[in-house]
């Protein structure tokens, strides 16, 4: 007997509905044509990853920036249309964004 039957034995009145698998519309980031630039810089003798050349909305930018920041344990922020994290994650920033589906263009170094 499996759990629909014994679902069935519990509640004979309900009639069980096949429900479409929603799709994760939240998490979904609008993809451009041109390449994200990713550069390095240090700033205040402090290596830094710059990432610019986003045209989508801001929010799509900032929920980007967090799942970064996140996958990577480091610190950042999301100031002028730009990304900028901490440290030197260059390699990884780009593996990560590729595997997402977007273009990225290295600059500097």
């Amino acid at each position: 007997m499996d759990l629909k039957d014994q679902l069935k034995n519990l509640f004979p009145d309900h009639k069980p509905t096949e429900e479409e698998p929603k799709k994760d519309v939240e998490n979904e980031i609008w993809l451009q044509e041109e390449p994200i630039i990713c550069k390095y810089e240090k700033r205040k003798g402090k290596p830094t990853t710059i990432l610019e050349g986003y045209t989508g909305a801001d929010e799509d930018f900032k929920k980007l920036a967090k799942e970064l920041k996140t996958k990577l344990s480091v610190g950042g922020s999301f100031k002028d249309d730009s990304i900028i994290i901490q440290g030197d994650y260059r390699d990884k920033i780009m593996k990560i964004l590729q595997e997402k589906g977007f273009k990225v263009k290295r600059v500097g170094g």
